[in-house]
């Protein structure tokens, strides 16, 4: 039997969800060429992206809109998406194809073995981490991304002077990441408390409507040393 203790707690729930006849063509057709397969060895990123640019991460892009949004208005960075859900990756492999996206590649896999194993110490420029799962019970707020471990090690996958731009509608949640981050001896807050929301992230249409209903949403933007 596996000792529980060497086990991650993992923050998400692999709900496969229902595949459109769209997403799995993408899906069939997009993973062999924007799609990288969990190794556990260090991904050569200028090599898997056909060139050297700034390298930003993000975690969790659910259906890909907005991750898609943002590569079409930074050419010049190059983007890697990790995400379990395969509608979302299905979606998103669409979305690169309409818009003839070529700074985008996608790992479906859990991505806390990705950092570990996958990602060389300062190979990064950014790290995205847009409305993750809230885990709003209190029992069971240990599920959540955030916690001291997993930033410290983002944190050491990102060079100095790169950031960390997080984002989320619950409140807690956002209180919770703040200390963290702040708690961070190697980052710096760009700003004094929340930041405005930086024009390279789009407004979701959930986002959208839970603004017109008045709802909150708090944007995290910090620097490492």
């Amino acid at each position: 039997m596996d000792n529980p203790h060497h086990r991650h707690i993992r923050s998400f729930v692999l709900r496969q969800g229902h595949l459109s006849d769209a997403q799995s063509r993408a899906l069939e057709a997009g993973l062999p060429r924007w799609g990288i397969a969990y190794q556990p060895t260090p991904l050569d990123l200028d090599a898997a992206f056909g060139r050297s640019a700034p390298k930003v991460l993000e975690i969790g892009f659910g259906m890909g809109g907005a991750t898609a949004d943002i590569a079409a208005a930074r050419p010049d960075t190059d983007f890697l998406g990790i995400e379990v859900h395969g509608p979302g990756v299905g979606n998103l492999l669409k979305l690169i194809d309409e818009k003839q996206l070529s700074n985008l590649r996608l790992i479906r896999h859990d991505a806390v073995e990705v950092v570990d194993h996958m990602l060389a110490p300062d190979s990064l420029d950014g790290f995205h981490l847009y409305f993750p799962d809230p885990w709003p019970k209190k029992r069971h707020h240990k599920r959540r991304l955030v916690q001291p471990a997993f930033v410290a090690k983002i944190v050491s996958r990102l060079k100095p002077g790169a950031y960390i731009h997080m984002a989320t509608d619950w409140e807690d949640y956002a209180i919770q990441m703040l200390d963290v981050l702040n708690a961070e001896p190697a980052l710096r807050n760009s700003v004094d408390g929340f930041a405005p929301r930086p024009d390279w992230r789009p407004l979701t249409k959930f986002e959208q409507r839970g603004l017109r209903l008045g709802h909150g949403v708090w944007d995290l933007l910090f620097i490492k040393r």
